[in-house]
């Protein structure tokens, strides 16, 4: 699969065996931090960095499920003009209404009884704009995922627009609740993968994505999904340095956020969860004290955490979301600061 995935000029790496994550780096790699952009072991064909390591070469794809042949197959969907659309099931408390359909109000009259999962919600969103369902979409590849969810996969026909990933449960960019989107900044499990609790298994007859339908582009560009154009190249959108106060909380709270992205130079042995709880926390006292504004420390927080572990972003924003109430409920006042 990795080979005729490459094949087709979609970038591939390896995932851990059984698991949907990437595999791990090697051991140079997590004891020390560096942007994955320069790492020196692509260079030497290792596969570190998750998506960042993704390749057509057929040579080093050889070679790493040579390596490991139990290996799953992640495709880099930016570089691959790819636009997932990933379907949840899970269960979840059902949040406010002007929250299943960002920026789109349902009225008071509209029964949602039984609405419970993504395919709920994809389902409105496409009965809203009068479109076809694009779960029931047999023109494209659509892949059935072991937890009951499901991808749906479409090509982007034009690769000027880049589009940016996201999940459902963003309070910032989203597309639908429990409907992420798998695009610049992110990656896809390959069909026929099997991980521990199943296979990832097409759909159909169709192997082929199809375009992204003109309404769902739409949609993706109402929604905040479009990258605005850099002058930097690069898988990921650039940083904004934002000045800080010397001593003060926003400067307090950046050198939290700074270990967190640190760990985006290793997939495991960093304690992300304790440093992005420890962040948070702190955010949230200092907010509770008035030193910092809670959304825009939640927002620094979550793209943080994204950029670190852009495969768990659900379980980021919960550890974050819980971390930030506890903290305000107990304000923080830092020394030159009360």
């Amino acid at each position: 699969m990795a080979r005729w995935l490459a094949g087709r000029q979609w970038p591939v790496h390896p995932l851990a065996p059984g698991r949907k994550t990437p595999a791990a780096n090697c051991e140079q790699c997590r004891t020390r931090s560096h942007e994955p952009s320069d790492c020196p072991c692509h260079a030497r064909g290792l596969w570190c960095h998750g998506f960042h390591s993704a390749t057509t070469e057929l040579t080093r794809i050889a070679a790493w499920w040579g390596r490991e042949p139990r290996a799953g197959v992640g495709v880099s969907c930016g570089p691959a003009h790819l636009v997932i659309l990933d379907v949840d099931a899970h269960a979840a408390p059902v949040p406010a209404r002007d929250r299943l359909l960002p920026g789109i109000r349902i009225p008071e009259q509209v029964d949602l009884a039984g609405l419970a999962s993504g395919f709920d919600t994809l389902a409105l969103l496409a009965a809203y704009r009068q479109q076809p369902n694009p779960a029931e979409d047999e023109t494209t590849l659509r892949v059935r995922t072991p937890s009951g969810g499901l991808h749906i996969w479409y090509v982007n026909p034009e690769p000027a627009v880049r589009y940016r990933s996201s999940t459902g449960s963003s309070p910032r960019t989203a597309l639908a609740w429990q409907v992420d989107v798998r695009a610049h900044g992110g990656y896809v499990v390959a069909p026929t993968t099997r991980i521990t609790a199943g296979v990832y298994a097409p759909l159909g007859a169709v192997r082929e994505p199809a375009p992204l339908p003109a309404w769902l582009a739409a949609e993706l560009r109402r929604t905040g999904h479009v990258i605005q154009a850099s002058p930097v190249p690069g898988p990921r959108p650039q940083r904004q340095a934002r000045p800080v106060r010397p001593g003060g909380a926003q400067a307090l709270l950046q050198s939290l956020v700074e270990t967190v992205r640190e760990c985006a130079g290793h997939t495991e042995g960093m304690g992300f969860t304790e440093k992005l709880n420890r962040a948070a926390y702190t955010a949230g006292g200092l907010a509770g004290a008035g030193h910092l504004n809670q959304a825009e420390a939640r927002q620094e927080l979550t793209e943080a955490a994204h950029y670190a572990r852009p495969h768990q972003t659900r379980r980021s924003e919960t550890i974050i979301d819980a971390a930030l109430s506890a903290g305000a409920s107990r304000p923080f006042h830092p020394k030159g600061l009360a």
